[in-house]
Parts: C-alpha cells; structure tokens; sequence
C-alpha cells in the first residue's frame, strides 16, 4: 500500500464527507437519540460498505476502460450534476421573488 496514495484518498474522501447529507443525517440520528455510539457505528459501518462497493467496481472498471476515458466521464458526469444544480438553484431564486 503507497503511503501517499492513502494520504491522499483520506483527505479527498474526508474534505468530500464535510456537510453532505450523510453527516447531516447522522447529526439527525443522533440528536434524537441517546445513543451516539450506537449511531456511530451505524454510519461508519454503511459508509465503509459504500465505500467497498466504490472500490472494487472501480477497480473492475478500470480493468475494463483505459484511465484517461474515466477521468474523461467522470469530468462530464460532475459537470452536469453541476450545471443542473446551479440551474435548479436558479429556478428556485426566481420563484421566491
């Protein structure tokens, strides 16, 4: 395992997880809980298997598709998940004035 690779992986993932919906849902969970244990383990253990399943499938599919064309579609797919969230934002500005 390259030290460097994990470094890196960690801060990404870490730096990506900060304020998405899985944190604010476990934030949600555990307030109306008395069990933030018990919460804890619920959710690292789903983002953990998440996190498995991402890895393995891109592994198999970078056996199956040269790297370049994956950055290459990852690119688009995030430019349109983007773009689409800036134009629903938009949307939403509109209706509220």
């Amino acid at each position: 395992m390259t030290l460097t690779l994990l470094i890196t992986t960690f801060f990404t993932v870490f730096l990506a997880e900060m304020g998405d919906k899985t944190q604010l849902t476990t934030i949600a969970l555990s307030s109306t809980t008395n069990k933030p244990l018990a919460v804890f383990i619920g959710s690292s253990s789903a983002l953990i298997l998440a996190t498995l399943l991402g890895a393995l499938a891109g592994g198999s599919i970078a056996n199956l598709i040269p790297a370049f064309l994956l950055k290459l579609l990852a690119g688009i797919v995030f430019l349109y998940i983007g773009s689409t969230l800036l134009k629903q934002r938009s949307c939403d500005e509109i209706k509220e004035n």
